[in-house]
């Protein structure tokens, strides 16, 4: 089993956590949109409190690590290790009562070059645990406001995690999607899933759109965020989302697979 002690270690020499590469410029802009209720980074989110960039700032530095000085406006973000491994702690907790109860789940990310084989590894174990991973909606087709304009994206699954990918990619189990914030894609899947008569998901495990728009909505729901998404650690806060592991979710896709063995041990769940 890997050791809280070596997490800690590789999440500060993989730049997960400490010293990261997501800029203190790029999150404050993300908590400036934020506060004007700008939903490129709601993600689906309909906060209940009044959040200005002051309140962000104080809960980002306190579920993050980020400074919590309002005059540092440049240079790179810090994410505390020791929330990072409390959350991936509480995490674990939530994929093991999912497991004992044989609970169906749902697993989809809008960092599909990134964290597919994160989630991918959780979609193995849970489904070895007797979970059902749904898998509604395939091939739907997706509009998705994007810098570009509107886009038509197509939802797909690779290895149980649900993702969309552009029209014309090639849909194979191991090819990466698109990367999107949108939260539409989670509600198109819940609502054939509920079309269908059943059965829903217990457990939404994801980030971005995936996390925010099935919390908003009532479903129980975990996920990773980096210091530049407010909306998850806001849905915390108020409630709507049970775990968020502040992390860069950005880095290397292998530099997560101790993250996933450290998860599953914890959990109980490693096959």
């Amino acid at each position: 089993m890997l050791s809280t002690g070596a997490l800690r270690e590789h999440l500060l020499a993989a730049g997960l956590a400490g010293v990261v590469a997501t800029t203190r410029e790029a999150s404050l802009r993300s908590y400036r949109l934020f506060a004007a209720r700008d939903p490129r980074v709601l993600m689906g989110l309909d906060p209940e409190g009044s959040w200005g960039q002051s309140e962000l700032i104080a809960l980002m530095a306190d579920r993050c690590g980020v400074s919590e000085d309002p005059r540092i406006t440049s240079g790179l973000d810090a994410i505390d290790p020791e929330l990072t491994l409390a959350a991936l702690d509480a995490f674990a907790e939530r994929l093991a009562e999912a497991a004992r109860r044989r609970a169906p789940v749902l697993l989809g990310t809008g960092h599909p070059h990134r964290l597919l084989e994160f989630y991918g590894g959780l979609a193995d174990a849970l489904s070895a645990a007797g979970c059902e991973v749904l898998t509604p909606a395939k091939g739907r087709r997706v509009d998705i406001t994007t810098r570009f304009g509107l886009r038509t994206h197509n939802l797909d699954y690779a290895r149980g995690v649900a993702l969309v990918r552009e029209p014309g990619a090639r849909s194979s189990g191991c090819e990466t999607g698109a990367h999107t914030h949108s939260p539409l894609p989670v509600r198109t899947v819940l609502a054939a899933a509920a079309a269908r008569g059943g059965p829903l998901p217990e457990l939404v495990i994801g980030d971005h759109g995936w996390v925010c728009g099935a919390g908003q909505l009532g479903f129980e729901v975990v996920g990773l965020a980096d210091t530049d998404d407010p909306a998850l650690f806001v849905g915390q806060a108020e409630g709507r989302v049970s775990v968020v592991v502040p992390l860069d979710d950005a880095v290397r896709s292998d530099y997560y697979r101790p993250l996933t063995r450290y998860v599953l041990n914890r959990a109980c769940l490693s096959q």
